[in-house]
């Protein structure tokens, strides 16, 4: 074993010798019983396993994620690739080019696979554990003779109080590595952890500081935190680097150590400043700029300033159809399906039955589930929407649920509550059901039978009162078939099932469009030509009342100072859909041909006057119409007789 490892070093050259981390990380590699030509054991964790171990790493995850996204930014088309891993050098997350994924796929450079050295010898990822500390590891160098045409930088990740949390790795093709790499790396760790730095102390007292003023509020700021009596609690990089003190040492310390100051002096002085940071002299006799937040009071402008808070959550937010507020009955817009979902809905408002909503996307469930629960006995508790398809499949679970304390790493200090605790009470919500992950499934459905809630790392159940309202526009029993949703969590999920109908189906249609438009409206009142409103009942509104909002809120910003929406106001892209039969439907539209003959016969008036106008100027026709050059060129040459489509 001596002579393998001892004969890949001795290859290595020179190289190899001003890089005493890499000799010591063979020999390490040695010990663990790795041979160079061996297999690598990557020991990839089954989904569900990893998905515990996402959950753990949420916070981690939350504040890496979008510096990675940047980072790729950077540099993409290298041929390269960005790794997350945890602590233990297990694999979180990867990005990157996608040639060169496939290509590190090889050797399960993805989520799940474990890079440690007793696992891999030496790396990038597993030695920048073992040394704490940046680490390069260029081809050769490796000591698996697999990963010999990978070139990576590591660099680790510490929490707010200097543990070890995770690395940030960008892996490369060796024959392409760039330089620039790790001082990449570097920036983007040090943002990832400023920003969990800002999040873990965000309700305490924090001192930014630099030498240079216009360093204040960059990625070279220094940020400590304190007590509101003045004790340390922590200190980022930048800090420690500054007060040449490692954060161990600075532990000892207080304010008035640090920066010669009380907290009261520190706010008199803030008072004072007139809005330009203060100086402030560090223990070495240095002078330096700083700003201060306090418990979300921003003291920086003369005074003891309160930060913004966040406005108060309305009960439920604004639905998709712009029908704002009120119960069931100002749903009930003259459409007899909908009227019939509302009688239904209206006997077991109050029977403790679960309600299911089924429909397109846009038919305004979340509108219905927010009436049910303003007509019911629970209307002043809290109504709490959780859409299962927009959270990522990693952190729905501490969404639901909650944690404690000290749950995984990188959790708040006082745990989170979750969405189904906060709705007790009240009523949740839980749209886009069918997209739950599977295994959470269970979870939810021990919760609906015991009425119990579990939070991450608690051994404690909670009793939980609420109402459940679900809604998906996805087939469940097809789900079920396919083993992708539970089919006893669905039969304790559809004690009533009612289905909206899309807004093409829908005889109200001018109720509607006259309700959304007052919302509009900004005080103005507007009003809808007829020869619009005939578009609007050919319209086959795939996108339902999102489409039919959007389209309105466009036009109202359009519209003249007599506030009649026409033809001209409408978005150049409804008017093509329309013309060329490419809006999504379920069956052809009524009596194609006449609708057809009424639109050629609509967008043509408006165009010959428009032209007439402007004089034959067609850029000017186009800006006065508010559509393309090209859509009038288009209708010039598609050939239909003049005084049709054409000028």
């Amino acid at each position: 074993m001596h002579n393998d490892a001892g004969r890949h070093i001795a290859a290595l050259g020179e190289s190899a010798w001003l890089a005493p981390s890499i000799c010591t990380s063979h020999q390490r590699s040695e010990a663990f019983g790795l041979v160079t030509s061996g297999a690598p054991d990557y020991d990839i964790l089954p989904i569900a396993e990893l998905n515990l171990k996402l959950e753990q790493n949420r916070v981690l995850c939350v504040h890496a994620l979008p510096v990675m996204a940047t980072l790729q930014e950077q540099i993409v088309n290298t041929q390269s690739m960005i790794v997350l891993t945890d602590a233990q050098g297990l694999v979180l997350h990867s990005t990157g080019d996608d040639e060169f994924l496939r290509r590190a796929e090889k050797v399960a450079l993805r989520p799940g696979a474990n890079w440690a050295e007793d696992r891999q010898g030496t790396n990038a990822i597993g030695t920048a554990i073992a040394e704490r500390s940046p680490m390069v590891v260029h081809g050769e160098q490796h000591y698996l003779a697999a990963n010999r045409f990978l070139t990576c930088s590591s660099v680790p990740i510490l929490d707010p109080y200097g543990e070890l949390i995770g690395v940030l790795d960008v892996t490369g093709d060796h024959r392409s590595y760039h330089q620039h790499t790790m001082a990449l790396a570097k920036m983007s760790v040090q943002m990832i952890e400023n920003h969990l730095f800002a999040s873990t102390f965000g309700e305490t007292l924090r001192i930014g500081f630099h030498g240079r003023a216009e360093f204040l509020g960059t990625l070279m700021e220094g940020m400590v935190a304190f007590t509101c009596d003045g004790r340390f609690l922590s200190a980022n990089r930048s800090a420690q680097f500054q007060l040449g003190l490692p954060l161990a040492a600075l532990r000892a310390h207080t304010m008035s150590s640090l920066f010669g100051t009380t907290v009261s002096q520190l706010i008199d002085r803030m008072r004072s400043s007139h809005g330009r940071p203060i100086s402030l002299c560090l223990p070495d006799g240095i002078v330096v700029s700083a700003n201060v937040e306090y418990r979300r009071e921003t003291v920086a402008s003369g005074a003891t300033v309160r930060a913004p808070q966040a406005a108060p959550r309305p009960a439920a937010s604004a639905p998709a159809n712009g029908v704002k507020g009120g119960g069931l009955a100002r749903l009930n817009t003259g459409d007899a399906r909908v009227a019939a979902v509302i009688t239904k809905v209206r006997k077991v408002i109050d029977r403790d039955i679960p309600i299911l909503i089924s429909g397109e996307t846009g038919t305004g469930k979340e509108l219905l589930a927010q009436a049910i629960h303003h007509d019911s006995p629970r209307a002043s508790g809290p109504f709490v929407a959780v859409n299962c398809a927009s959270i990522p499949e990693t952190l729905i679970e501490s969404e639901l649920f909650g944690y404690e304390e000290g749950a995984f790493t990188g959790a708040r200090r006082k745990g989170a509550t979750g969405k189904l605790l906060q709705a007790n009470g009240g009523t949740l919500f839980l749209d886009e059901i069918g997209d739950m992950p599977y295994p959470l499934q269970v979870r939810l459905l021990r919760v609906l039978q015991e009425r119990l809630v579990n939070p991450l790392g608690s051994a404690k159940s909670i009793p939980v009162d609420i109402a459940i309202i679900c809604a998906t526009h996805c087939d469940l029993r097809e789900m079920i078939a396919a083993n992708r949703f539970r089919e006893d969590l669905y039969y304790r999920l559809n004690g009533l099932v009612v289905k909206l109908p899309p807004l093409r189906e829908r005889s109200d249609l001018h109720a509607v469009v006259e309700r959304m438009l007052q919302t509009e409206s900004c005080g103005a009142p507007l009003s809808i030509a007829p020869d619009v409103m005939r578009l609007f009942e050919q319209c086959r509104w795939p996108g339902n009342f999102r489409q039919l909002g959007n389209l309105l809120r466009t036009a109202a910003a359009m519209v003249d100072a007599d506030g009649e929406i026409r033809i001209e106001h409408l978005p150049d892209d409804f008017l093509d859909d329309i013309d060329r039969g490419r809006v999504a439907s379920a069956e052809p539209c009524a009596a194609p041909v006449a609708a057809d003959a009424d639109l050629h016969a609509f967008t043509a008036a408006a165009i010959t006057a428009a032209l007439a106008k402007h004089h034959g100027n067609v850029s000017a026709a186009a800006r006065s119409l508010g559509i393309s050059r090209n859509t009038i060129y288009r209708r010039v040459s598609s050939g239909r007789p003049a005084g049709d489509e054409d000028a």
